[in-house]
């Protein structure tokens, strides 16, 4: 990256160093031979800066993390099999029994369950905050034995704003935030004093729907931390998946832009509408984190959530009713998704953490693609039309 570079440029740049060809190569070899016992050895030795095991580390896989690493204004970063694998991966590489965390109620559903269950089970203790109380995260964090912060923001799948700053702020060893919803194109945690930056690139990143894959950025010392746990842990990228990503990088500006401004018409509209009772759009001068959203993102994202009159069972009929939209529990791709949370990526959650978590009955959130946003009107009005009683 040159000094001065647009970040939409250094989507295109980015993880090209050293290449020739336009497409990344796939390294897909699992292991690579040597001429004896001394090169073997010293290959181990170099880590996942070595050619011995794709476990430690992968040409392709290497290029994403390099890439990822640029758009962040990231040392360096490790990618991992899927956004959970590098969240576990973190939690377990940086905390031990008796260590505590802080984290978000609004967290995605998979996170949550992670801490409740095999993080508790290990000793680790956790206390949750609301992240959109000022300073929650700072009286928490004064806990003896707080090794790790977590915020979510916007966070799955209500979109609330946790604030950067003051995470960043926290005098905790490691912070970390799970920036999916944004991307590297709308903020960028580390900018704010956060120590590692995580995205499920599964989603926006990749784009596509056709890479399972997560990632963090950090510094250096912190990812190779990370990373001589993450060889035990298993969690390794595929070099296909990494690449797949890859690709979806050198489009994610052009594509968050033209979702963004969808989400935002799309919001404005739902907002209006007799239907509809509730629209949680960090855009939307309504939120009530706006301005500090204003302040931290370049751009609102291409997430929003709505509250529908009637509860699960209108949730129900919307969804049987759509046609264009598409009903789907990931996000990020080119197709526009609606999902339930309550029933699908919060389900198991007891209903304390649901209505922590934000995670109504009556509320689907949407997945903004690339459609023309009068077609997903038309479809949103529809079937809204459909559902009334």
């Amino acid at each position: 990256m040159t000094e001065n570079q647009h970040l939409d440029t250094t989507a295109i740049t980015a993880g090209r160093r050293g290449m020739r060809g336009l497409s990344a190569d796939i390294s897909t070899s699992t292991v690579w031979s040597s001429d004896g016992l001394s090169t073997t050895h010293n290959e181990i030795l170099r880590g996942r800066r070595g050619k011995a095991y794709s476990r430690y580390a992968n040409p392709t896989v290497r290029q994403f993390e390099e890439a990822v690493a640029e758009l962040e204004g990231a040392e360096d970063a490790l990618a991992f099999a899927s956004g959970m694998g590098a969240i576990a991966t973190v939690v377990f590489a940086l905390c031990s029994p008796g260590d505590h965390i802080v984290a978000q109620q609004q967290l995605y559903g998979g996170t949550l369950a992670l801490l409740a269950g095999p993080v508790r089970r290990m000793g680790i203790d956790v206390t949750l905050v609301d992240a959109t109380v000022p300073g929650a995260f700072a009286e928490a964090a004064k806990k003896p034995r707080t090794m790790l912060v977590i915020a979510e923001t916007p966070a799955n799948p209500a979109l609330a704003i946790a604030d950067l700053d003051e995470v960043g702020a926290i005098g905790a060893p490691f912070t970390l935030v799970d920036s999916t919803f944004a991307t590297p194109m709308c903020q960028q945690p580390l900018c704010h004093g956060v120590n590692i930056s995580l995205h499920s690139a599964t989603k926006a990143i990749g784009g596509h729907n056709d890479a399972l894959i997560g990632v963090i950025a950090a510094d250096t010392d912190i990812i190779d931390a990370v990373w001589a746990h993450s060889v035990l842990h298993g969690a390794a990228a595929s070099p296909y998946d990494a690449h797949n990503a890859l690709r979806g990088i050198r489009t994610l500006a052009v594509r968050q832009e033209r979702q963004c401004s969808t989400a935002t018409e799309l919001a404005s509209w739902l907002a209006r509408h007799d239907r509809v009772t509730a629209v949680h759009y960090p855009g939307l001068a309504t939120h009530p984190q706006h301005a500090i959203a204003a302040r931290q993102m370049t751009a609102f994202g291409s997430m929003l959530s709505v509250e529908i009159d009637g509860g699960h069972d209108a949730c129900t009929r919307f969804l049987q009713a759509v046609e264009l939209v598409r009903p789907a529990t990931s996000l990020g791709g080119p197709e526009t998704l609606v999902c339930h949370p309550a029933s699908s990526t919060h389900f198991g959650l007891d209903s304390e953490s649901l209505a922590a978590s934000a995670a109504a009955d009556g509320l689907l959130r949407i997945s903004v693609g690339l459609e023309n946003p009068a077609d997903l009107i038309a479809d949103l009005e529809r079937a809204l039309t459909k559902n009334r009683p």
